[in-house]
């Protein structure tokens, strides 16, 4: 996997991929539109975050590439890729019990907080890509 050098793309199978962790200075792009909804993400070495519609859906510390970004009804999966071991915080249901898989093994069970927001600690330092799965 790689950096996604345009920051932002709709994939064949409609999901995202979004996010540049390898860049020095910040960069954004606003107004992109994939499935009817319009995307901001703002990215580089230190954070990485995904807005859909004005509301937060994925943020990073430090940052990180994304790749194959899919929601449904009953969570999220997606590829991480970063230098450094990193903080995700996604945006899901308020209040609401997750079961978290990293790379295929179970990490728990996690609960959103009440602005839907699940944090999930990754280790991505001389990894490569980690899968994340997020579901109820």
């Amino acid at each position: 996997m790689a950096a996604v050098t345009e920051l932002i793309r709709t994939e064949a199978d409609g999901s995202l991929s979004f996010g540049n962790h390898l860049l020095k200075e910040k960069r954004k792009k606003e107004g992109f539109e994939s499935g009817g909804d319009e995307y901001k993400v703002k990215t580089f070495s230190e954070i990485t975050k995904l807005e859909r519609n004005g509301m937060f859906v994925y943020e990073s510390v430090p940052g990180t590439s994304v790749e194959h970004f899919s929601e449904n009804e009953n969570g999220v999966s997606f590829l991480v890729e970063g230098t450094q071991d990193a903080q995700l915080t996604i945006g899901l249901e308020d209040d609401t019990e997750y079961d978290v898989k990293i790379n295929g093994e179970d990490a728990g069970r996690m609960r959103t907080n009440m602005g839907g927001k699940l944090v999930v600690s990754v280790e991505l330092a001389g990894i490569g890509e980690v899968k994340v799965e997020i579901s109820k």
